[in-house]
C-alpha cells in the first residue's frame, strides 16, 4: 500500500512540469479544431420541482467539435451533438418516460443539436456564444454563457485539452416538451462541463 501510494506521487510530481508549461489562458492557445472528449463531457438539464427544489437529469455521450482561432474568438464554430438515449435521472421510471413519445420521443429525435451562429468575448476568460439548439424536432435560439476554465496536457494520453463551463436556459415548452408545467418549471437551466481535445 505504501508503494503504491508512493508511486502514485511520483508520478503526480512528475506530471506538474508539464502541466504547469501549458498554456494558462485562451490567448494562449494553439488555433485549430478541438474534438469533444466524451467521456468527460456531461450536459445537465434542471427544473424546479413544485417550486419546491431544483431536480436535475444528465445527458452523457456528446459528441463534436470546436473551431478556435484565439486571435479570432469571434469566428470560433461549435456543433454538438447528444443523445437523448442515456438520459438519467437516477429514477428508471423516469429515465424511461423522458426517452419516451411522452417526452423527447427518443426513437423519433434520438438527438439534440447545437451550432453556434456568433461568439461574443465578455472578459478574459468569458464569452456569450449563441446558436441554434434543436430538440424534440424543434429549432430555437439559445445563448450559453461560457467560462474558459483551464488548459493542458491531459495526464494519460498528454493530447491539449481544454476545459469550458456553460449555462444557459430555454423554456421547455418552446420544444414541445411542456408536460407538467408548471407543476414543473417551463424555464429549464443548461448546465455544460465540457473537455475538447486538439485534434
Amino acid at each position: 500500500m505504501i508503494k503504491t501510494t508512493c508511486l502514485a506521487a511520483c508520478l503526480a510530481a512528475a506530471a506538474l512540469p508539464a502541466l504547469a508549461q501549458a498554456p494558462a489562458a485562451p490567448d494562449d492557445l494553439p488555433a485549430g479544431v478541438y474534438v469533444i472528449d466524451t467521456k468527460e463531457t456531461l450536459v445537465r438539464y434542471g427544473t424546479i420541482h413544485m417550486g419546491f427544489n431544483e431536480f436535475w437529469g444528465t445527458f452523457p455521450g456528446a459528441t463534436g467539435t470546436l473551431t478556435l482561432d484565439p486571435k479570432a474568438v469571434a469566428a470560433a464554430k461549435l456543433d454538438v451533438t447528444i443523445p437523448i438515449v442515456g438520459v438519467e435521472t437516477t429514477n428508471r421510471e423516469l429515465n424511461a418516460e423522458l426517452f419516451s413519445d411522452e417526452f423527447f420521443d427518443g426513437e423519433k429525435h434520438p438527438v439534440m443539436h447545437f451550432v453556434s451562429t456568433g461568439v461574443t468575448r465578455t472578459g478574459p476568460r468569458t464569452a456569450k456564444v449563441a446558436g441554434d439548439l434543436t430538440m424534440h424536432g424543434v429549432t430555437r435560439p439559445l445563448v450559453l454563457d461560457v467560462t474558459f476554465n483551464a488548459a493542458g496536457p491531459n495526464a494519460f494520453s498528454k493530447v491539449l485539452t481544454l476545459g469550458f463551463s456553460a449555462v444557459g436556459r430555454v423554456k421547455r415548452s418552446d420544444f414541445g416538451l411542456g408536460k407538467f408545467v408548471p407543476i414543473v418549471s417551463d424555464e429549464t437551466t443548461i448546465t455544460i462541463s465540457a473537455a475538447f481535445e486538439k485534434k
